[in-house]
């Protein structure tokens, strides 16, 4: 249920963006922990989706449930990308065309309802190559994002360029300890081990959550005074929102018009 009577930021994204189940922990998306940098008076209503592109998230009706409960003076912020530049034609969108045609609807959308729309660009992957350099896999998207809030007087949070400047400082190892490289034998969830150059560990997930919340506030694109704990260092494990399997599992089938699958 939302709550009544609280700001609200809807938050609509893919597998960088949402919250994570209890049996994926340490997986952390930094839309979900975004709600360490607000205040109590405002809800962030994450609504983003593991494997969803800008396409997908609108045509499973996921976007659809947003605009019908998105508030005059309320706030969407979009992050997409992850997926869009996927070969796959179940995910494609091309960066200067559709891609821009599908961020446009949830500009629009919120705007019809008198609601404020935000982009925020997909942070870089954790990705090199034998010489040490970072490899930039999908810069045309943040390109193309940057692009179109220009030509809709969009507010834009540079999440991509900022990732390409920390990762470039930290190194390829440095890097790697924010993302999804877990020996064998470290986490229960992961018993094997994972190597994942995409999602992020909690260190990634609030560095990126504190970059967006700072922008929102120190360029007013929403209230200053909504944003708290920028210079709190780090936070508890029982403060970064992991969900219960079975409330995430819940709260994904709430959270769309059930339009095709449930991705």
């Amino acid at each position: 249920m939302l709550r009544d009577g609280t700001a609200r930021i809807f938050v609509a994204g893919d597998s960088s963006v949402c919250t994570r189940e209890l049996s994926r922990a340490p997986m952390t998306g930094w839309g979900q922990v975004l709600p360490l940098f607000f205040t109590s008076a405002v809800e962030i209503v994450n609504c983003a989706r593991a494997g969803a592109s800008s396409r997908t998230f609108a045509e499973r009706g996921r976007l659809g449930w947003i605009l019908d409960h998105i508030r005059p003076d309320d706030y969407l912020i979009t992050s997409f990308g992850l997926r869009d530049h996927k070969p796959e034609k179940e995910w494609r969108t091309e960066a200067f065309h559709d891609y821009q045609r599908h961020l446009r609807a949830f500009v629009d959308g919120a705007r019809d309802r008198g609601a404020h729309p935000v982009f925020v660009s997909s942070h870089e992957r954790c990705t090199w190559d034998e010489h040490g350099n970072l490899r930039q896999v999908f810069g045309e998207y943040p390109m193309a994002m940057r692009e179109l809030a220009a030509e809709t007087s969009t507010p834009y949070v540079d999440l991509y360029a900022q990732s390409l400047e920390w990762w470039a400082q930290l190194g390829p190892q440095g890097t790697r300890d924010l993302f999804m490289y877990l020996a064998p034998g470290l986490y229960p969830n992961y018993p094997e081990g994972i190597e994942d150059s995409t999602h992020l560990l909690p260190e990634g997930a609030v560095a990126c959550a504190r970059f967006v919340a700072h922008q929102l506030a120190a360029r007013q694109i929403v209230p200053p005074h909504w944003v708290t704990a920028l210079d709190v260092p780090a936070f508890p494990p029982t403060a970064l929102g992991w969900m219960d399997d079975a409330e995430h599992a819940a709260l994904v089938r709430a959270r769309t018009r059930g339009q095709g699958s449930t991705l």
